[in-house]
This record gives C-alpha cells, sequence and structure tokens, in this order.
C-alpha cells in the first residue's frame, strides 16, 4: 500500500516540475520583446520533447545506469521493461534535464537560430546534464561518494543549466543595440511584463513538486519540512530582492522581484531536505540578494543574458551548495563537507560549461548559431517560424511577405 502511495505522489511531483515549463514559458516569453515571443515558446516547447526522447533513450542510463568508475552509466539505455517506481523515477529525472535545458533558451532569446538552439537541446539532454548528474546523484557518482549535498538540483539542474547559458552567451555574443559603445547598458524592456509574474507563480507551485518529489515518497518524515522550506525560500528571496533594490536606493521593479523569489527558491534546492526552516530562510534570503547583485555585475561585463538566469540560476545555485553544506542540519558549519561542497561547484563548471561552449562553437561552424542581422531585426518569430504572436497589433506574416 506504501508503494502505492509513493509512486502516487511522486506521480503529483512529477506532472508539477512538468507544469513548470509553462512557467518558463511565460516568464522568458513575457521578458523579451513581442516580435521573438513565439520563438522563445516554440523553443521550450520541442526542446522538451527532444530531451524526453533523448533522455529516455540514452541520458537516463548515463546518469543512473551502472557506474564506470564513478563517472558515468553504462547500463539502463532504450529502457523497456521497468517496474511502476523504476518508470515514475525515470519520468521524474526527465523533468529535470528539461529544466535544465529551458533555462538555457531564456538566456540566449531573441539571437539564436532556432534549429541550431533545438541541436544543443538534444546534446545537453544526451550529454551534458546526464553525466553531472551521475557525478552528483547515482550512489556510486564520485562525487557522491564523498558526500556531495545536492538535494533537487542547485548543482545538477541549475548550475549545470547557467553554465551551458554562460557558454552561450558567450558564443553568441549580445542581442543588438543592448550595449552602446562605451559599454553602457541600454534597456530592452519585456513585452509582458504581467505575464512575467503569472510564470512566477507557476514555477513557484512547480517547485513544491521539484523539491517534494526527491524525497521519493509521502512516507517520509521530512516531507513537511521540505516544502515548507521551499515555501520560506520563495519568500525570502523576493524579500532579499526588494532590501537590495531599496538600500542601492533602485526603484522596487517586479521583474526583480520575481527573479529575487526564483532565486530564493534554487538557492533553497540543494538543501531543502537537510536545512531547518531558520537557515532556509537565510539561505533564500542571501540568494535573493545574490541574484539581484550578481544581474547587474554581468551586464557590467557586457554578456547580454535576456532573462538573468546566470544570477538567478547559477549564483544563486552556487550559493545554495554552499548553504546546503555549512547550515546542514545537526552538523553546521562543517568546514569539510564545506569543502566538497566547493569541489562540486568547480567541477560542475568543469564539465558543463566548456562541454557547452565547444558544442555551441560546433554547430555555429556547422549550420549557424545566431540569427541573421535582418532576421533579428525583423523579429525571430516572422523569419524563423512565419507566425506572430500578436497578430492585432503586428503586420501578419502574408502582408510582410508581399511588401518584402
Amino acid at each position: 500500500m506504501n508503494e502505492l502511495i509513493n509512486l502516487a505522489w511522486v506521480a503529483i511531483c512529477t506532472a508539477l516540475v512538468f507544469f513548470m515549463q509553462a512557467g518558463f514559458a511565460l516568464v522568458e516569453g513575457g521578458l523579451i520583446r513581442a516580435k521573438n515571443s513565439i520563438n522563445v515558446i516554440m523553443k521550450i516547447y520541442l526542446g522538451t520533447c527532444l530531451v524526453g526522447v533523448s533522455f529516455w533513450a540514452v541520458g537516463y542510463g548515463l546518469a543512473f545506469g551502472d557506474s564506470a568508475g564513478g563517472w558515468f552509466g553504462v547500463s539502463g539505455f532504450v529502457p523497456l521493461a521497468l517496474k511502476p517506481m523504476e518508470g515514475i523515477g525515470l519520468l521524474y529525472q526527465m523533468m529535470f534535464a528539461t529544466t535544465a535545458v529551458s533555462i538555457v533558451s531564456g538566456a540566449i532569446a531573441e539571437r539564436a537560430r532556432y534549429g541550431a538552439y533545438l541541436v544543443f537541446a538534444l546534446v545537453m539532454g544526451l550529454l551534458v546534464f546526464p553525466v553531472f548528474a551521475h557525478w552528483a546523484w547515482n550512489p556510486n557518482g564520485w562525487l557522491k561518494q564523498l558526500g556531495f549535498v545536492d538535494f533537487a538540483g542547485d548543482g545538477a539542474v541549475h548550475s549545470v543549466g547557467a553554465w551551458c547559458s554562460l557558454a552561450g552567451l558567450l558564443a553568441l555574443g549580445p542581442r543588438l543595440g543592448r550595449f552602446g559603445r562605451n559599454g553602457e547598458v541600454r534597456d530592452i524592456p519585456g513585452h509582458n511584463l504581467p505575464m512575467v509574474a503569472l510564470g512566477g507563480f507557476v514555477l513557484w507551485l512547480g517547485w513544491f513538486g521539484f523539491n517534494g518529489g526527491s524525497i521519493s515518497g509521502l512516507d517520509s518524515a521530512n516531507l513537511g519540512i521540505v516544502l515548507l522550506n521551499t515555501y520560506l525560500g520563495g519568500c525570502a528571496g523576493g524579500l532579499g530582492s526588494l532590501a537590495y533594490q531599496r538600500l542601492t536606493g533602485k526603484q522596487v521593479l517586479m521583474t526583480t522581484s520575481v527573479n529575487g523569489s526564483l532565486a530564493g527558491l534554487v538557492a533553497i534546492t540543494g538543501g531543502a531536505g537537510s536545512l531547518n526552516p531558520a537557515t532556509a530562510l537565510l539561505t533564500g534570503l542571501i540568494g535573493g540578494v545574490l541574484a539581484s547583485w550578481g544581474a547587474e555585475r554581468i551586464r557590467r561585463l557586457r554578456i547580454d543574458d535576456a532573462v538573468d538566469a546566470i544570477a538567478v540560476h547559477g549564483i544563486a545555485g552556487t550559493w545554495g551548495l554552499i548553504a546546503a553544506g555549512l547550515f546542514f542540519e545537526g552538523d553546521l558549519f562543517n568546514l569539510q563537507r564545506v569543502g566538497v561542497q566547493l569541489l562540486g561547484i568547480v567541477a560542475c563548471f568543469a564539465w558543463s560549461f566548456p562541454v557547452a561552449f565547444m558544442v555551441f562553437k560546433a554547430i555555429d561552424k556547422v549550420m549557424g548559431l545566431r540569427a541573421p542581422t535582418q532576421n533579428e531585426q525583423r523579429g525571430l518569430d516572422f523569419t524563423e517560424h512565419f507566425e506572430i504572436g500578436y497578430p492585432e497589433f503586428q503586420d501578419s506574416p502574408s502582408r510582410i511577405k508581399m511588401e518584402g
């Protein structure tokens, strides 16, 4: 009976994590310009489809198959005969792989070729995410054996997604007009900010499944704490962002506040099962502050992250991994554990960033990574998909074609 209840719980959590893709579509779609709204949502939609097939066929085996020296799995490819808990476990992990890929889609929005992104999404689901997931989550993974703590994916999902995003941004360069000749940042406002807020709530809802499903059952004594820590992390992240904006004399922006809450949720993800509510609150608060601060610093480096994915998922995710070791309940401030966490952080970057950068460069060499200047100016909705998101306010594709 308990197995059936646990199966139902993980199934519910899986559905919640899948629904997070709608949250990504809303947040990323709202933060970019109307002329690219279809493009960014289609990247998430078909990226989800591609990762589903590739992770089932290859990625799951690399991540959770029998370990080859703690580095990668060598069994479980194209699984056909699965027990109920194995099947739902595969599906749940598939949602994590999809989430990591969706992080990249927003960061590189408004300039990447659609087909080029899909090729990268395929490789990320096949190779980049599964290998680090093996290190961190497989019982025989080398990081796991050292005692690395990554409860629900601060490293395996959020940091991997962020460092792949950074690789893509360096390979692509900034959007047209984003920076002036002297390096000044020019604002490119999103076209639908209420959509961003709605997406933030959808992602927050999905996070209860993201963290709650990682305990694999309703019979865990830890479930209530995990869910409470998740909520407190999101609340504290939003408040941390608010405090940062006010203390630095800035206007309190809705988009920054939403990203602050998301950063708090990211930060708590690594230690949701090993922190108490007070340290979870502190972790989320610092995550929100760091993400707001980090987004500004990244722009000053002339790195054009369209949705601040590196700050939200990379900087807050890195802090979350440190906090998971620093505030581990019953073993606070254990420097040896913190050292293992730092090793995991370095390993995550050392694997995901260079591999992703090489993949992006290879894609650029073979098929071209960046959309042509004229296409970027006109908008990728029309030039990549021959569709527009708002026909009442934009010229129809047929009219543009006739006039062009």
